[in-house]
């Protein structure tokens, strides 16, 4: 199946979509195009292209729009696409009924990415606890293999709460 990029709000899951499977389900849902990606990946260029239990890779390419005033891809791109693989590989962690978010995460530019490269943004789990995860990412080409990226993060893991 071809993978959907949500152009409104209605076309994203409902938070009781999301609860009733776990995150490699829910994951598997985005890959498979039976649920919406969220837009930043086609603001920014980007997809999921493989998940497995404590691992997802997304590819993508920066285009002019990701520049910076200097004419580079600008670091929060590089962040962006860490921070999605990364915490997308602690949510195939999490059980249903529970949610992630990230808490912090750090990046590392090794080289600039040229505009229009395909690149593979990696993430792999470290750690899965029952309120913490913990992965690490990178990011390569994916014709010539360079590292231009690595990162880090660390998610917390919960049960939301009804009001």
């Amino acid at each position: 199946m071809t993978q959907m990029i949500a152009k409104t709000q209605d076309d994203l899951p409902s938070m009781a979509e999301m609860l009733s499977m776990s995150g490699l389900e829910f994951m598997q849902s985005v890959l498979d195009g039976r649920i919406s990606a969220p837009p930043i990946g086609g603001l920014l260029n980007y997809q999921v292209r493989d998940v497995e239990p404590g691992r997802v890779v997304f590819t993508g390419s920066p285009e002019f729009a990701s520049q910076n005033p200097m004419g580079t891809v600008h670091g929060g791109w590089y962040g962006t696409l860490l921070d999605s693989c990364m915490a997308c590989a602690v949510m195939t962690m999490v059980p249903k009924g529970a949610m992630y978010t990230t808490l912090e995460y750090k990046v590392n530019i090794t080289r600039p990415i040229p505009l229009g490269l395909e690149i593979e943004a990696i993430g792999l789990v470290q750690h899965a606890g029952r309120t913490t995860g913990v992965a690490n990412g990178e990011i390569r080409g994916v014709k010539d293999g360079k590292l231009y990226a690595t990162g880090s993060t660390t998610c917390m893991i919960y049960t939301p709460t009804k009001e």
